[in-house]
């Protein structure tokens, strides 16, 4: 059993409180995600749980955590860049667990993984890895050390469609006790059974957490319930006070005319008006008691905003890509590179918004690198590129503002601050460094440059992956109604199936065009 008591986390930088008095008891057979906006502390969350050491570089903590004799795995959402120059069998090898598994058990790991069962002892650098290669890495290493509480920050990351597929049935069948991340809506709501929602309201002012032992479909359809119940009754007791106001108004304006318009010799009717205005003094009192006991309006996180400019318009029949590679291949140490794919086409006309999947490794980052660099020297279109790996494109010293602006006049500036507000970040947030910013709220500024510069081609590498379900609808939704064309590499199932026209599966023989119901 994994026990939290009391929990206060508070960001070193901008004093902002992450969590306040957050208690959480995780039970045999638990499959907690924790959701909430980009920026809100999740992964704050479960390195405190996975060791309180790793958030003291940027955040006070204060609380209990009671782990006794459980060994806990944890999956960083980042792999760790001090590996990175280790092969794949010293990685392995420094897990005692590996020199206890016999070949039997490695070849079923890789099977299931959708691995080669020779990937333990490969001497290929960990660092040249894919994403998705990477997390079924630290999957394995960790599944070999035999945790009695799995701590996964984004698993779902970058790993094949298959391997998604073989992640849920692992955390469905399995009984140990799992808390987790994830932007994968699918994932979320096909394991899920107890949630907890980190927000942060009032402009990140104030922190608040909720818990339900439920799925995530319920939990959506309960809280939106019970919002939309407050609302109505709060909004209820406000017109009826608004009424109620109005008739007190035309008694008190009438008793204080009444009371004007007595006569000094008449001390009777003054005593009688006395008498009404105490009363009338009263009866504000009352109704002042009883709106302060009124039904308050639920106060919630607002859903992030963002648009593409209403004037971008790719012609039909334009050609946008007409791309062909006789071979793709990938540098592993040998003389002349693997040969990861033969024989690719792709050919894109007009609007259309196009998802490329296939297995990890099979080589779709390399291969829509190529296209980027083909399609950004272009000068008939614009196109615009969110690569995988934020830091090929993004300057980590400098913050949103600075990377965002162009001129650097200070009319653009309020209006680059006004975005990034409708984007959720706090004025605090805007002068971090990118470096000290989450994921999501990374991929919010590439989707912001994007659409300041009127861009009207998109080249995404994974565009959803680090988006909080709760965001997810709004990016697709932006996606799907963008005039321009879209190339996108996903494994995320519901921006292919609400987003992407075609889909196409990346082969050792090539591209090969596939229906949306093969990734569902």
């Amino acid at each position: 059993m994994l026990q939290i008591k009391h929990l206060n986390i508070i960001h070193k930088k901008d004093l902002r409180t992450i969590l306040e008095d957050f208690s959480f008891v995780l039970g045999k057979g638990d499959r907690a995600v924790i959701i909430g906006e980009e920026g809100n502390g999740k992964s704050t969350l479960l390195k405190w749980i996975a060791d309180p050491a790793f958030v003291e570089p940027y955040a006070q903590a204060e609380g209990e955590r009671i782990c006794t004799g459980e060994r806990l795995g944890y999956l960083p959402q980042e792999f760790p860049p001090h590996e990175a120059s280790k092969s794949i069998y010293e990685y392995f090898s420094e897990e005692d667990g590996f020199w206890e598994q016999e070949p039997q058990q490695l070849a079923m790991l890789a099977r299931k993984l959708h691995i080669d069962s020779g990937f333990f002892y490969s001497e290929q650098k960990t660092g040249t890895l894919s994403g998705g290669e990477k997390i079924k890495l630290q999957l394995a290493r960790l599944l070999i050390a035999q945790p009695t509480v799995l701590l996964l920050d984004e698993p779902s990351n970058d790993i094949d469609i298959e391997t998604l597929e073989w992640l849920e049935d692992l955390m469905l069948q399995s009984e140990i006790p799992i808390i987790y991340i994830s932007h994968d809506e699918t994932l979320i709501e096909r394991t899920a059974n107890v949630i907890i929602h980190l927000e942060q309201l009032r402009r990140k002012r104030v922190s608040r957490y909720s818990i339900a032992r439920t799925t995530y479909g319920e939990y959506r359809q309960r809280r939106e319930a019970s919002l939309e119940k407050q609302r109505t009754e709060a909004g209820n007791e406000r017109r009826r006070e608004k009424i109620r106001q109005e008739k007190f108004r035309k008694i008190q304006q009438r008793v204080e005319h009444e009371q004007r318009a007595v006569s000094r010799q008449d001390p009777h009717s003054g005593r009688l008006l006395k008498k009404k205005m105490k009363a009338v003094k009263s009866l504000e009192h009352r109704y002042e008691r009883e709106a302060s006991e009124m039904t308050e309006m639920p106060e919630t996180e607002d859903a992030i905003f963002l648009k593409f400019g209403q004037n971008i318009r790719i012609p039909a029949g334009k050609t946008v890509l007409d791309f062909s590679m006789e071979r793709l291949t990938v540098q592993d140490g040998s003389e002349n590179g693997r040969v990861l794919a033969r024989n690719i086409s792709l050919l894109v006309r007009g609007p259309e918004k196009v998802c490329i999947i296939g297995r990890n490794g099979a080589g779709k980052t390399t291969m829509l690198k190529c296209i980027a660099g083909l399609l950004l020297k272009r000068e008939d279109i614009h196109a615009a590129y969110m690569p995988q790996n934020y830091e090929e494109q993004l300057d980590m010293t400098k913050t949103p503002v600075e990377y965002l602006s162009v001129s650097g006049d200070r009319g653009e500036q309020t209006r680059i601050r006004t975005y990034l507000g409708s984007l959720k970040y706090t004025a605090e947030e805007m002068e971090h460094p990118v470096s000290e910013l989450s994921g999501g709220q990374k991929a919010k500024i590439f989707l912001l440059k994007m659409s300041m510069s009127g861009a009207d081609v998109l080249i995404l590498d994974e565009p959803t992956r680090n988006f909080s379900p709760l965001s997810g609808p709004v990016i697709r939704a932006l996606l799907a109604s963008f005039s321009g064309a879209v190339i996108s590499i996903s494994h995320d199932r519901k921006y292919i199936d609400e987003v992407c026209g075609s889909v196409y599966e990346l082969t050792e023989n090539g591209l090969v065009k596939v229906g949306r119901s093969v990734v569902k």
